[in-house]
C-alpha cells in the first residue's frame, strides 16, 4: 500500500494488487463528499442508512459520520470489505481529519480487527462484514444510501454484473439513491436493467462522469 496527497489535502492509497487508488487522487475527500455524501442526498437525509461495497480507507464513512453528527443525525451504516486494512494504517491515513480525534473513530479503530466490527452507540450504529459481498445476505429494502465503492469493472467485475446491481436496488428504500465513480456504459446499463432510474453527473478532476440511481 503506497499513501499518496491528493489535491485536497487528504490521501488515497494505491492498491499493488489491484492495480489502481482506493480513492481518487485528484481529490479524495472530494469524491467522497461530491459523489458518495452529496450524490445519495445523504447530506439532508433524517435518518440516514447507508449501505456500502467497498469500506476500504474508511474515508467515505468518516465523511458520512461528519455530515451526521453536525446535523445532530443518528448514522446507520452496514458496510462490506473483503480485505479490511490494518487499523494501524487507517491511523495513519486520517491523522489530519477533522475527526482524527473523534471518540467515534478512536472507538471504530479500537475496536476494528480481521473479522470486521460492530458498533453502537446512541449517533452510531456502524457493523462492517469482512466477507465476499457478492455472497452475502443483503438487507432488503434497508438502505436510504447505497455506496458502490469497489475497484472498477475491469479489476473487480463480479460487483458490477447486473445479477448483483439486482441485489443492490432490492436494498434500497423506495426513493433510495445509490452513487458510484464509474459511469461505465454496462454500469448504468445493469442498473437501469434493475429498475433504477440511472443519471450521469459531470465529474470531478480527472473523470469526465460519475452515476447516481434511484429506486422510485
Amino acid at each position: 500500500m503506497h499513501p499518496l496527497f491528493t489535491p485536497d489535502g487528504s490521501l488515497t492509497l494505491y492498491s499493488e494488487r489491484f492495480g489502481q487508488h482506493y480513492h481518487s487522487r485528484h481529490g479524495a475527500a472530494t469524491q467522497a463528499r461530491v459523489v458518495y455524501l452529496e450524490g445519495t442526498r445523504t447530506h439532508l437525509h433524517p435518518a440516514p442508512r447507508v449501505l456500502e461495497v467497498g469500506f476500504g480507507a474508511g474515508l467515505n464513512f468518516l465523511t458520512t459520520l461528519s455530515s451526521a453528527l453536525e446535523r445532530g443525525r443518528a448514522l446507520d451504516y452496514l458496510a462490506f470489505e473483503f480485505d479490511p486494512l490494518p487499523a494501524a494504517l487507517l491511523a495513519e491515513l486520517h491523522a489530519q481529519h477533522p475527526l482524527a480525534g473523534h471518540p467515534l473513530w478512536q472507538a471504530v479503530l479500537k475496536t476494528w480487527g480481521p473479522g470486521g466490527l460492530q458498533l453502537e452507540t446512541p449517533e452510531l450504529r456502524l457493523e462492517v462484514r469482512v466477507q465476499d459481498v457478492t455472497g452475502a445476505a443483503l438487507p432488503e429494502r434497508w438502505a436510504s444510501a447505497l455506496y458502490l465503492d469497489g475497484f472498477s469493472p475491469a479489476a473487480n467485475p463480479e460487483v458490477w454484473t447486473p445479477d448483483f446491481c439486482a441485489r443492490l436496488a432490492a436494498a434500497l428504500v423506495p426513493g433510495g439513491w445509490l452513487a458510484t465513480y464509474s459511469a461505465a456504459g454496462a454500469v448504468r446499463r445493469a442498473l437501469a436493467a434493475a429498475g433504477l432510474e440511472v443519471h450521469k453527473h459531470r465529474g470531478l478532476a480527472g473523470k469526465r462522469e460519475f452515476v447516481t440511481a434511484c429506486r422510485t
